[in-house]
């Protein structure tokens, strides 16, 4: 099974998991009943807002869903056992560096192509603390009102959740990694 064939199914077992309706998914995460069906039977490659919403409706993170479609349970993640993830609209590319582990820490590193944004609803965050540490290139950060300039070496601890968008304004590619304490609820 790939990693999108295995996404879908990981949507699926984790909304029934929830005892939630197609419905119910729908109405907390903004994603369409009609995208939310598409996604499930793999019959759609969902964008990484898409997955943002549902895996934050679903309460993870993004690197959780993508987690337990990986469905490895080791200490330690080489480097060529990192799932990579890539957005089929922005080319948006996430890799998951930690190891699936129950553990409140969450290491992502994201490649975002020269003139992409990708953005996300403040209800996209379940996170207790996220910060930005930037690798390459450059990143426009936009955190509600405030819009951040960032450059290689830069690290940006969020506040509160609110609308963000990624935005790299040049016409190279930013990389840069996202370390998150997750919420447990």
């Amino acid at each position: 099974m790939d990693l999108s064939d295995s996404l879908a199914a990981t949507v699926h077992a984790a909304r029934i998991a929830q005892d939630l309706s197609v419905n119910a998914l729908a109405e907390r995460s903004g994603v369409s009943r009609a995208m939310i069906g598409k996604i499930e039977r793999g019959e759609a490659q969902p964008t990484a807002v898409l997955l943002g919403r549902l895996s934050g409706a679903l309460g993870m993170t993004l690197s959780e869903l993508v987690a337990r479609a990986e469905n490895t349970g080791d200490l330690l993640r080489r480097a060529e056992d990192q799932p990579v993830w890539t957005d089929p609209v922005t080319g948006y590319r996430r890799r998951a560096l930690s190891p699936v582990t129950e553990g409140p820490l969450e290491l992502v590193e994201v490649e975002l192509p020269a003139g992409a944004s990708v953005s996300y609803p403040a209800d996209a965050y379940i996170f207790k603390s996220q910060q930005l540490w930037i690798l390459e290139g450059r990143l426009e950060f936009h955190e509600g009102q405030d819009v951040h300039e960032l450059s290689p070496g830069d690290c940006l601890q969020l506040g509160a959740p609110a609308p963000t968008t990624f935005h790299n304004p040049t016409d190279t590619s930013c990389r840069y990694v996202v370390a998150l304490v997750k919420s447990r609820t």
